[in-house]
């Protein structure tokens, strides 16, 4: 499980457990649990499992990407 950050600008990110690029979240407006989000360097796809309420998104891989 990866886990996704909130900076203290708000802006979410996540390392790609794949790739490890930084996956930019901030086009996922409404980001919750059992969204799929995927890297845009190496196109694997994530599913979001949780968030706490401190900003911390667990997430497993679905698909290996590209």
């Amino acid at each position: 499980m990866q886990m996704i950050h909130l900076l203290k600008d708000n802006i979410m990110k996540l390392t790609c457990p794949e790739c490890k690029n930084d996956v930019d979240l901030t086009s996922y407006l409404d980001l919750k649990e059992n969204k799929i989000v995927e890297c845009g360097m190496c196109g694997i796809t994530l599913l979001v499992i949780s968030i706490s309420d401190d900003g911390e998104v667990s997430t497993e891989i679905v698909d290996e990407g590209k």
